[in-house]
């Protein structure tokens, strides 16, 4: 009788392990699956090409002078003045348009061209050939050379994706191995500052904080001791965009940037405006101000990809001779790109 209940509880727990295993089993199978369907996902994100990215403005920006020029009639001043307008209107900016047509104007008396198909081809190299050599040495994105700190301020009004980029850029450096620390230098919104802190979490970056309504110069001068003293590679600074005291944000950034160079007299190594692509033309008015306060290195241009404009990629350092160095096309980590002309204009043009 005891054999056979000893029989029994070895059969039970034999059935009761295999049932466990199999519940294990499949769950370990279902984990994996997930798993791979996230780094399909990220694959996937990785692929979509600055082409596809750029499809509105490629759309708006081609369609425009491919109307203009299939409605006119003939080769002449008035389809250039459209056609200036039309550029205009595309936020390539006067100054830079102006000189396109010029060089267009010159095109057609040298080659004596009165096909309006030929037009759009030779429209299309003289914006190529002057993007190019408007960039022509440049390299694309930020290089960040052996500088201990290595210091990165970032100016723009409110709204335009300051934060957001100054997060995605600390993933960015965090993954490839370097210490960040951002500087939460925008005192005048306790959001402001919640929201750097909640990036410097997901990016496995430090911060350097101080209450809302703090000297903002302070905050810096303090972030910027705190990276000498922990050997930090990089530091990201966060500032006001208010719109509303345009000159008391002015006279604000101008004593941040005294400020940082009383403590790292070679920085900031970069300054970047972060500008709305979207806002077109008030792009360019953004950057001649804050220029002034802050002697600009680069733009980064956020929501390219919700433009169906697109011109300020080509008008802004043509006109400022300040280059974009990085450009938002979406909401992941990786659609924060170096910028780069030679790959732009294959999207929008080829």
């Amino acid at each position: 009788m005891q054999e056979y209940l000893l029989y029994i509880i070895i059969a039970l727990v034999v059935v009761v392990g295999l049932i466990i295993w199999l519940i294990l089993n499949k769950r370990n199978r279902k984990e994996e699956v997930i798993s791979t369907g996230k780094i399909d996902k990220k694959e996937k994100t990785k692929q979509v090409s600055l082409q596809q990215k750029l499809t509105k403005t490629k759309s708006g920006f081609l369609g425009q002078i491919a109307e203009l020029l299939k409605l006119s009639g003939k080769v002449d001043e008035e389809l250039l003045e459209e056609l200036e307008e039309a550029l205009i209107k595309a936020d390539v900016g006067v100054t830079t348009s102006c000189d396109i047509i010029d060089k267009l104007r010159d095109k057609i008396k040298e080659d004596k061209i009165t096909d309006t198909q030929i037009i759009q081809s030779t429209l299309i190299k003289i914006i190529k050939d002057m993007m190019l050599s408007d960039y022509a040495g440049k390299q694309p994105g930020i290089f960040v050379n052996d500088t201990k700190p290595f210091v990165i301020l970032f100016t723009g009004v409110n709204g335009v994706g300051k934060t957001t980029t100054i997060g995605k850029l600390a993933k960015r450096y965090v993954d490839a191995g370097k210490s960040v620390l951002m500087v939460a230098a925008d005192t005048f919104r306790a959001a402001a500052i919640d929201q750097l802190a909640i990036w410097a979490e997901r990016a496995g970056a430090e911060i350097s904080r101080q209450d809302q309504g703090s000297d903002p110069s302070s905050v810096v001068f303090d972030g910027l001791k705190k990276a000498l003293s922990r050997k930090i590679d990089i530091v990201l600074i966060d500032t006001a965009g208010r719109q509303h005291t345009k000159i008391n944000l002015m006279n604000e950034l101008n004593k941040i940037d005294r400020t940082i160079k009383k403590v790292i007299p070679d920085a900031p190594h970069e300054s970047l405006l972060v500008v709305d692509a979207t806002t077109g033309q008030n792009a360019l008015t953004q950057a001649e101000i804050f220029d002034k306060a802050t002697n600009l290195s680069g733009i980064v241009l956020t929501k390219l990809d919700g433009t169906a404009k697109g011109g300020i990629v080509i008008g802004i350092k043509h006109q400022l001779d300040v280059p974009v160095k990085l450009i938002g096309v979406g909401e992941t980590n990786a659609d924060l790109r170096d910028f780069s002309a030679d790959e732009f204009l294959r999207a929008i043009f080829d």
